[in-house]
């Protein structure tokens, strides 16, 4: 098939370009999926064989969504082997193959944030340092740094910038935390998320035959979200591109937000002073806005200086101005956006997301949306992988795989109880340290290691090793599905939940059933693939390293979404409210130097861009921060946007709030913003000239189905199909379900069957 009749000029080239580096700078919505995705299944067609092209994206989805894509673009088969994944998986994988290299087994653990933090915990009351000073999260969010800036605990110790940091946050004891937390997972044959990525950059460094081999292999290097990369998966990458330095890079220097995260926005700056030959792409048509929102965005993030610039275009409707109104408290915010919602899109709740800078600024909407009967989710809450018996059951075939993982023998010793005290614990613990081995050993063989316990505890402890030594006996020739099945029976997990008869009770033994029903989804796709026999490892290593944006919760409810902006990243609404628009707030009062303001600009463009139709900007004069109510002032990012594309609205709610620190204005008041001042309604509204409204463009799309044709969906049951069309780039399905109501789906992942009738 020829792949360039959907794509368009500026596509077709990004996609076409083999002939060395290539940089593709994708504006919001312009198409960045579509062109890596097209520019590999171009490469198939070529002949390059699947498993010489390595694609690295962020999200296991975004690797799975595109995958799928190209296997509708090339012959079946053709795309099977392909390397696509995230940075971890990819490590993770090719670490699994070279572990011995580097002192593990095959086997090794990986350690999620939360086993991370639980260890560093463990480290911290071993030291006998203040876990007030001492915090968990800050020292290991410091170590993750240094790991992603391939900064060894000894060149940590050496840093004298780091150790005066360290010193003026009386952190003295940084450093040996640092070489302790190293030491400990070493010695559980675990590495954590930043160790995947230090790791292989060690390995490829000090292993000239490994690279050798793995750049002879890698013909091709496609890499998503390159805005987003931090010094180490910018090494990963330069190293294996090496020495043709086939590689294709694609991202957006505007929507570089993730700094905190070690994202370095250097790395695309200064991609073609590293690949001096480079040739850079620049998609500017954005598929996914309205006009308006295009051009208020523009105007917005062309006051950065370290950009590459681009001028993004829509050719959708022009669509309305940018609505921004002033509240006098972060109460009559939250009340005024809700009233909004309830007027114009109570029947479109999955259609409105209600955007912040930070998390606690949620309490206020959710209050709101509460009294006004609205629902909505919190985007970014705790996920499927990260509730407390699913992490337990994890814990159990983690240690099934290694048994020196000492985190999940701690979590699991004594579930469901057996009458191990912590006490007895932390005497297994210190005999493994001493004897520099692991837990589960020492349980197996107490006497041996000269553990100091009561006889009945020792037999306990016997008995639990036998049961895991068993697991252990039986991975090896059991599928994934069944050797779960089993571990959670014999252990004992699930009938501890079949006992508890209270509401709790029942949901975690329903957790544990969606987990079983999980990992034979799992082991079902495997055999789809070719992959006559899964083991538990296998499923373990694609949980591990699942992203919050991974995890598909099936809430068929529709609700409004709450999130911060950085969460919202990658995602589209057709209405969108920013709000707590104000200094010190957004941008943030701990951004100070310049480039921290311009990285605070960048995340309301991102904020801006995710509105498809409509977007609301808000701030309050007054709010409730740090335990009183203190004034505020709208931020200097207003200011920023041209104000063509900006409509003052009256901020007065339609019930009286008496509650209020502040009384209302009539809708003509002049609402000063950082020195200048932005006039009501009337006079800065300006309409957008009718007869230049752009006609969207209408594709045909191609479908076994057509309105009226009964169909049956796997989840939403049975229903009668509306309209097929394409919409921002997609080619959606609407059907009207017969229990569900309408529902909107991307015809690539319906899924349906026909109901005959």
């Amino acid at each position: 098939m020829d792949i360039f009749t959907d794509l368009n000029p500026s596509q077709q080239e990004a996609v076409s370009y083999t002939d060395g580096p290539s940089l593709v700078i994708a504006g919001a919505g312009s198409g960045k999926t579509r062109v890596l995705t097209y520019k590999i299944a171009y490469l198939l067609q070529r002949g390059v064989p699947a498993n010489h092209i390595l694609a690295l994206t962020f999200t296991n989805k975004a690797a799975r969504e595109m995958k799928n894509r190209i296997m509708q673009l090339v012959p079946e088969g053709d795309a099977r082997y392909l390397w696509m994944g995230t940075f971890h998986s990819i490590c993770a994988r090719i670490l699994r193959q070279e572990a011995e290299k580097m002192g593990y087994t095959r086997d090794y653990s990986i350690y999620d944030t939360t086993d991370s933090k639980s260890l560093v915990k463990q480290i911290i009351k071993s030291m006998q340092l203040d876990d007030n000073i001492y915090k968990p999260s800050l020292v290991l969010s410091r170590i993750s740094a240094a790991k992603n800036a391939l900064i060894s605990y000894e060149a940590y110790a050496r840093d004298r910038a780091l150790t005066e940091r360290d010193r003026f946050d009386r952190l003295y004891e940084m450093a040996e935390l640092y070489r302790l937390y190293d030491a400990r997972l070493k010695a559980a044959n675990a590495m954590d998320f930043d160790d995947l990525l230090k790791n292989i950059c060690l390995l490829f460094q000090t292993n000239a035959d490994v690279l050798h081999y793995y750049q002879s292999i890698f013909q091709y290097v496609l890499v998503d979200e390159y805005q987003d990369t931090n010094y180490a998966q910018y090494m990963i990458v330069k190293m294996l591109a090496e020495p043709e330095n086939q590689i294709c890079v694609v991202g957006d220097d505007a929507q570089s937000i993730y700094s905190f995260r070690g994202a370095d926005i250097r790395n695309i700056l200064t991609f073609r002073q590293g690949y001096p030959d480079a040739k850079l792409f620049k998609l500017e048509q954005n598929y996914r806005s309205t006009q308006t929102i295009v051009k208020a965005a523009n105007s917005l993030i062309h006051h950065n200086e370290n950009q590459i610039y681009k001028e993004v275009f829509s050719e959708k409707a022009v669509g309305e101005t940018v609505q921004l109104t002033s509240y006098s408290s972060d109460r009559d915010e939250a009340a005024g956006v809700a009233e909004i919602i309830v007027k114009k899109y109570k029947k479109q709740l999955d259609d409105v997301a209600v955007l912040y800078r930070t998390n606690a600024q949620s309490r206020v909407f959710e209050n709101e949306l509460r009294k006004n009967g609205i629902a909505y989710r919190i985007y970014g809450g705790t996920s499927f992988y990260q509730r407390k018996e699913i992490k337990d059951a994890l814990a159990y075939f983690r240690l099934c795989s290694n048994p020196l993982d000492n985190e999940s023998f701690q979590r699991v010793i004594d579930l469901p109880s057996r009458g191990i005290g912590d006490m007895t614990v932390r005497k297994v613990s210190q005999c493994a340290i001493t004897d520099n081995c692991g837990m589960l050993a020492v349980a197996g063989s107490p006497v041996e290691h000269d553990l100091h316990v009561s006889v009945t505890t020792m037999k306990r402890l016997k008995e639990f090793a036998k049961m895991m030594q068993h697991f252990s006996d039986e991975m090896e020739s059991r599928n994934a599905y069944d050797f779960a099945e089993m571990v959670l029976n014999e252990s004992g997990l699930m009938a501890s939940f079949l006992s508890d008869k209270s509401t709790e009770g029942r949901e975690r033994k329903e957790n544990l059933d969606e987990l079983l029903s999980a990992i034979h989804d799992f082991v079902d796709q495997r055999l789809q693939e070719g992959i006559d026999f899964t083991p538990i490892q296998d499923f373990l290593a694609e949980v591990s390293l699942l992203t919050d944006q991974d995890d598909n919760l099936k809430d068929l409810t529709p609700r409004v979404t709450l999130m911060t902006v950085h969460a919202a990243k990658g995602l589209e609404f057709p209405y969108v409210f920013i709000v707590g628009m104000e200094e010190n707030l957004f941008p943030s009062q701990y951004c100070t130097k310049p480039s921290e303001i311009e990285e605070e600009r960048r995340l309301l463009y991102v904020a801006l861009t995710r509105a498809m139709t409509n977007v609301y900007i808000s701030f309050a004069k007054s709010r409730f921060r740090n335990g009183s109510v203190s004034f505020a002032s709208p931020s200097r990012f207003l200011n920023d946007i041209d104000r063509t594309y900006l409509r003052l609205s009256s901020s007065a709610p339609s019930a009286p709030r008496p509650s209020s620190a502040y009384t209302r204005k009539d809708e003509q008041e002049r609402v000063r913003i950082d020195g200048r001042t932005l006039n009501s309604l009337q006079s800065i509204s300006r309409t957008a000239d009718k007869k230049s409204e752009a006609k969207p463009i209408v594709k045909t799309v191609t479908s076994e189905w057509k309105p009226g044709d009964r169909v049956e969906h796997r989840v939403f049951g049975q229903g009668t199909v509306k309209s097929i069309y394409v919409d921002n780039d997609n080619e959606k399905i609407d059907i009207n379900f017969d229990k569900v109501g309408k529902k909107t789906l991307l015809l690539t992942y319906a899924k349906l069957s026909k109901v005959e009738s």
